[in-house]
């Protein structure tokens, strides 16, 4: 009687054991990547300049202390693909955009002094196919975060304003990281941010014309899937006047695209 007593309570100990270091173990995985992304936000204050709705990076500054950034990229590259999974949706997103940012500025101080992002690439090869770094446990280049990840996992077209490609054309790199805690409110802030640079997009009613990004030429696809047009997605973000904002929303206005300045969009 008193040996079955204390097998049990022996098993009732291991037990109670391992529970306790299963729950230690998820404590402590739950806490490995930190989602507030502290280190980038830091990173981005340091060396990002924000002037309206365009920004420009310290390259040069970042070349000679890269400390920071290098932190922050061994920090993304730790994170396996069953970390990841078990991310929250917009965790997962604020993770991609961040890491592509990140990567896009990795990539640019690596070849520094550049003109252009493009200059990186030939006629054989592309910037964003370039496999200089490792995601989810796998070696990838940026092509494989935007289109392989964001796009084709995530019904979001306003990320075309989120992760940006160290060119004046660009859309602003925010000088904060994408946090899954606000994340629909900075990529609207984006949006509309980008939408409100007359040199990037404009209205002219009295033309009843739309020149617009060429992002919405080469991505219009996206805004289509999401809003039925890419003048509905517009409507509202560009204009305040409901006069006009029905005659865009009608596809009463022509439509061009500018030309994009791939221009590096560095800090003089």
């Amino acid at each position: 009687m008193k040996r079955n007593f204390l097998w049990r309570f022996i098993f009732l100990i291991l037990t109670l054991s391992t529970l306790v270091q299963s729950a230690y173990s998820t404590e402590n995985d739950n806490k490995a990547f930190d989602h507030s992304h502290k280190t980038w936000t830091l990173f981005l204050q340091k060396y990002v300049t924000v002037k309206g709705p365009a920004s420009t990076v310290a390259y040069k500054s970042i070349r000679k202390d890269p400390k920071g950034l290098t932190k922050y990229l061994e920090a993304l590259e730790a994170v396996s693909k069953s970390d990841f999974d078990s991310f929250s949706e917009n965790e997962k997103l604020a993770f991609l955009i961040n890491a592509y940012n990140a990567f896009t500025i990795k990539l640019i101080i690596d070849h520094y002094p550049v003109k252009s992002i493009k200059d990186i690439g030939s006629l054989f090869s592309s910037p964003w196919k370039k496999k200089f770094f490792r995601l989810l446990g796998e070696k990838r280049h940026l092509d494989n975060i935007e289109h392989d990840m964001i796009r084709k996992w995530f019904n979001e077209p306003r990320i075309h304003f989120a992760v940006v490609c160290a060119a004046i054309g660009c859309p602003a790199l925010r000088n904060e990281a994408y946090m899954a805690a606000k994340l629909k409110e900075q990529l609207e802030d984006a949006a509309r941010k980008f939408l409100s640079d007359k040199s990037r997009n404009r209205y002219l009613p009295k033309k009843k014309k739309l020149e617009l990004s060429s992002i919405f030429k080469w991505y219009g696809d996206d805004f289509i899937k999401k809003y039925g047009s890419v003048e509905s997605f517009l409507a509202t973000r560009m204009t305040s006047d409901p006069r006009q904002q029905k005659a865009i929303r009608e596809k009463k206005a022509s439509v061009s695209y500018l030309e994009y300045d791939w221009s590096l969009n560095d800090t003089n």
